[in-house]
């Protein structure tokens, strides 16, 4: 007989997936990308565009935001910066990519808890979303 359910319930509560949000107008780096972080255990939404930021944030759900800065429309960069200026939402970090990063340099971050540099390195992307991810779940 089960004295504390609790004891089995919480080890799993532990263990489920976060969730990643990746908007990238290259459906060959969105497939990649959607396939490491499966493959690491996250739940991803993989989206060529997204006009709407925060109505994507409120659909997904997401625990992290992966944003390409150069999109269709509006930059990547203007869609970092309506996130962390939302006040629900700004905590939710948000790495963001480039092929041309001397221009993101140029600009500014945005706002972006990290940036990551097209092509990339496999190990130091997939480190550096585990690292955000404990971040996040630290002060939540």
């Amino acid at each position: 007989m089960v004295k504390n359910l609790n004891s089995f319930v919480l080890p799993i509560i532990n263990f489920m997936s976060k969730n990643i949000l990746i908007v990238d107008d290259q459906n060959d780096v969105l497939d990649l990308l959607k396939e490491i972080f499966e493959m690491e255990g996250y739940n991803v939404t993989a989206l060529p565009y997204t006009e709407d930021i925060i109505g994507s944030i409120n659909k997904y759900q997401p625990d992290l935001v992966m944003l390409d800065f150069l999109l269709a429309g509006i930059n990547g960069g203007e869609l970092c910066h309506q996130l962390k200026s939302h006040a629900v939402f700004s905590h939710i970090p948000v790495i963001m990519l480039s092929g041309y990063p001397r221009v993101l340099e140029s600009l500014g971050n945005y706002g972006a808890d990290a940036f990551i540099a097209k092509p990339f390195d496999v190990n130091v992307l997939t480190e550096t979303v585990r690292h955000w991810m404990e971040e996040s779940a630290m002060h939540a």
